[in-house]
């Protein structure tokens, strides 16, 4: 079976150089080096840019900027010119506030399979230990079992058996049906071809909410199948206070208009860029 030879992680941040630095310096620990970071910036201002710029001086793999001007939240837009700046044939979508275990680059490798993507899960983590874990440089990717039993026996975390570090191989990932729900573009893996045939994400979506699932619902209709990552390729989500979500009711009603109508294309997407 055909797996992932050349891998991109395309990391979003905006204005949160802490958080960033611990997830790229995870990045950096990865057991499968073999693969490049491009961080696309969605208007940080220059404190991002001093600590990226640091970051890329000890980096072991290929690490590049992408950045736009700051005209709100345009997660979309930064996602797909982190793809266009990419040079993998498979690229995994990471929030800069989302750090990786040691085995992440290689569980995603393992699971990718042309006609799939990857939908990844995530432990979220107490306001309080996420203080500790960037005040302190705790290596939360690399903590031990115990370590994180306790932080779920003291509330600090949301699960109890990802934490542990538990994995099942490739088997019965894949459903016979599909649902876009639950889907986090904050650990998604998806082949570069496939995003292309859809025009990317959808920049025509304003405010916060639902361009990933409409992403998943175009790659669909296209042909794409969901793959669970669970218990493969989870990712320690720092805590953040909840985005504005003043257009998510309007987002939300046109991923279903596009569910229904069987859309497959970005109304504003990756090749509007190239143009």
């Amino acid at each position: 079976m055909q797996r992932a030879q050349t891998i991109s992680v395309v990391i979003t941040t905006y204005n949160r150089p802490d958080a960033l630095e611990a997830v790229v310096r995870a990045c950096f620990m990865q057991n499968d080096k073999n693969f490049e970071i491009i961080i696309a910036d969605d208007g940080s201002t220059a404190n991002t840019r001093t600590c990226i710029e640091r970051l890329a001086a000890s980096a072991p793999m290929p690490l590049r900027h992408v950045w736009q001007p700051d005209q709100g939240f345009r997660a979309a837009m930064a996602r797909n010119r982190g793809t266009l700046a990419a040079t993998g044939d498979y690229i995994v979508f990471l929030d800069g506030d989302c750090v990786p275990q040691r085995d992440f680059i290689a569980r995603h490798r393992a699971l990718s399979q042309p006609g799939y993507l990857v939908s990844g899960s995530r432990i979220l983590l107490s306001e309080r230990l996420t203080r500790r874990v960037l005040a302190e440089g705790i290596d939360i990717g690399a903590s031990a079992p115990f370590t994180r039993l306790g932080w779920r026996l003291h509330g600090d975390l949301n699960k109890t058996l990802q934490p542990l570090g538990l994995r099942w191989p490739d088997l019965g990932r894949r459903s016979r049906t599909f649902s876009w729900r639950r889907i986090k573009s904050c650990n998604l893996g998806v082949w570069r071809s496939d995003l292309e045939r859809v025009n990317g994400f959808d920049e025509s979506f304003t405010g916060w909410g639902h361009e990933d699932s409409d992403l998943v619902v175009r790659l669909f209709h296209a042909g794409v199948m969901r793959k669970d990552g669970a218990f493969a390729t989870e990712v320690f989500h720092l805590w953040h206070r909840e985005a504005v979500r003043d257009q998510e009711t309007s987002n939300r009603r046109v991923v279903l208009e596009r569910a229904a109508n069987k859309v497959t294309q970005a109304t504003v997407g990756l090749r509007d860029h190239a143009a």
